[in-house]
């Protein structure tokens, strides 16, 4: 059974193709109907609230063809102690694929491991890997000339600011590595990302191309993409007033973008707090593209969902 719990679940045949079909369901939305997903159930176990990976999923999956059922945790029996192994036996029996937006990395790996059926990571606290590929189509379609969406990502420099310990750094960390773009964290002192992240890059065979810093200006010379999210994350909120002081020096801000490369792009994976992060000048200014990438992940989040069914028809 094929998952889709962390990036390099997809080796590099299977991303290109992944690529090229992710275009092609984005020039064709609505153009023709997809049956991939034809007559398919696929559960969507949220813990928390959710707006753009929801409705993506939920939207991706109609367009294929298929329906979603939507679980929030709190109305399922794991509220009321039955086992995340008895879960995911019982829901395998009804679905077809499981999209699970939790707190704890270990509940998806255990989902996987006991169910029969696809399961994909909308976030965990270590990993956005949807989040990752997403925002890397949204360069690769931005940069790319010809046919080679893979190959425009190659040398690209990324410049990610703020909470270098979260699960988009820890995505992009992985995503870098594997797509052979540079990775350049700038953060407070003691944010720096710890040695899991580091071990799964290893177990992968991949390079780390990741650097870590404490000066902005350092990370974001010559960087082709200035990034950053929330400086407090799912479940960080007891930790709220600290990060606000120690990240205050990491905000994105018109200043910072000038030392990019002049043809630098602002991303963010969204929600934004302006003000803390980022700038609403920079939110607003003709290098933010925030929302082409919020749009790909509808588009990629498709592509996921039907590479993985055809290659689990292959197994």
């Amino acid at each position: 059974m094929r998952h889709f719990i962390q990036e390099t679940d997809f080796d590099s045949s299977e991303c290109t193709k992944l690529f090229e079909l992710c275009k092609i369901l984005k020039e064709e939305r609505g153009q023709r109907t997809a049956s991939n997903l034809n007559k398919q159930s696929w559960g969507l176990i949220f813990h928390k609230n959710s707006t753009r990976t929801r409705v993506s999923f939920e939207v991706g999956i109609y367009e294929l063809g298929g329906q979603s059922v939507f679980l929030q945790q709190n109305t399922l029996q794991l509220e009321r102690g039955e086992t995340v192994a008895d879960t995911a036996r019982v829901l395998s029996r009804y679905l077809h694929g499981l999209i699970i937006r939790t707190g704890g990395h270990d509940t998806v790996l255990e989902f996987a491991h006991f169910g029969s059926i696809p399961v994909v990571n909308a976030l965990t606290e270590l990993l956005h890997p949807c989040q990752a590929y997403s925002d890397a189509f949204t360069l690769a379609e931005r940069w790319c000339v010809g046919d080679d969406l893979m190959g425009s990502l190659q040398g690209r420099k990324v410049a990610f600011l703020g909470d270098t310990c979260s699960n988009v750094a820890h995505s992009w960390m992985m995503a870098a590595a594997l797509f052979g773009m540079e990775l350049v964290l700038a953060g407070p002192p003691r944010f720096e990302p710890g040695s899991s992240i580091k071990a799964m890059i290893a177990k992968a065979d991949l390079p780390l191309t990741t650097t870590y810093t404490n000066d902005v200006a350092e990370a974001v010379k010559g960087a082709d993409v200035v990034y950053t999210d929330v400086w407090t994350s799912m479940g960080k909120e007891g930790q709220a007033a600290q990060r606000l002081v120690a990240m205050q020096p990491y905000q994105v801000s018109q200043r910072v973008m000038s030392e990019a490369k002049p043809s630098a792009v602002f991303m963010h994976c969204l929600p934004a707090h302006a003000g803390q992060e980022v700038t609403q000048e920079v939110i607003e200014s003709p290098a933010s593209i925030i929302f082409d990438q919020a749009e790909n992940r509808l588009h990629m989040q498709k592509a996921i969902l039907c590479l993985l069914s055809e290659l689990n028809q292959q197994t």
